[in-house]
């Protein structure tokens, strides 16, 4: 069932999602070669703990940790340890917090020192798709929609678009109705309304959209070896347009109306 949220549930969201948020531009800033994917993870669950948060992936469905951590061929479930950040990986970093008994949820995906011309724009893409995906999230609009904007732009580019793991409904759990395809055709499914809070995270790959899971039962890689990248914001439907609850102060900002797809395509 497809819930919508309330003015005050979505002012707890966003302050739930300013706990995320700041955890996260912290985490962009400190990550660095040498680094283990479990500091980065410990940093992650001091930083939301210190704000009052409780770091929602720990005991999601057994899962031990405070955030995903997937480098390079990893899309995303990537699993905290004690493997080493080198020089030209990708990062993308997965996390959650719970305040008041909701819950925000964002990635992005980081490079660590220099990384290849194409790990760049793999990275500017997949977070391209993100913004216009937001953008798509109008009252009146369909559910596909969102999809259908970011798998046009990413597969414009040559990328693949992961069809085997989906945005999705967010509130007092981390994955509620509706699910949210990064694919598919426009004008299709629900009607947005005010008040649907939603989690749009594309996963974008360098080649084949193909993926599997390891034997840790958690890690998603690309079939074929190649790049992935992931970002997400958690967002809210509101009568003048989406609401990103996730915002970071980190140069991002709310308005979207530059992702328009009339612009994309005079681009």
């Amino acid at each position: 069932m497809i819930t919508i949220k309330s003015p005050r549930e979505i002012e707890i969201m966003r302050r739930s999602g300013k706990i995320t948020s700041k955890t996260l531009a912290m985490l962009m800033q400190t990550v660095r070669a040498g680094m283990t994917t479990g500091e980065v993870d410990r940093l992650a669950e001091e930083s939301i703990r210190s704000m009052g948060g409780i770091p929602t992936f720990v005991g999601y469905h057994g899962y031990k940790h405070t955030i995903c951590a997937s480098v390079n061929d990893e899309v995303v479930h990537g699993i905290p340890g004690s493997r080493v950040l080198v020089e030209g990986d990708l990062l993308s970093i997965d996390i959650g917090t719970t305040l008041e008994g909701y819950v925000s949820d964002s990635a992005v995906t980081v490079p660590i020192g220099s990384v290849s011309a194409e790990a760049t724009r793999l990275m500017r893409v997949t977070q391209e798709c993100l913004m216009l995906g937001i953008a798509q999230m109008q009252k009146g609009n369909r559910l596909s929609d969102i999809g259908a904007a970011i798998q046009a732009h990413a597969e414009k580019h040559g990328f693949g678009v992961v069809r085997d793991l989906v945005g999705h409904g967010i509130g007092t759990k981390m994955h509620e109705e509706p699910q949210v395809p990064n694919y598919g055709s426009p004008g299709q499914g629900p009607i947005l309304r005010p008040g649907l809070c939603l989690a749009i995270e594309p996963m974008i790959t360098q080649g084949s959209f193909t993926v599997e899971t390891l034997d840790d039962g958690w890690t998603v890689v690309t079939e074929d070896g190649k790049l992935a990248a992931h970002f997400e914001h958690t967002i809210a439907i509101t009568d003048e347009g989406p609401r990103i609850l996730t915002l970071r102060d980190t140069g991002e900002h709310q308005d979207v109306a530059r992702f328009r797809p009339k612009e994309e395509v005079a681009a």
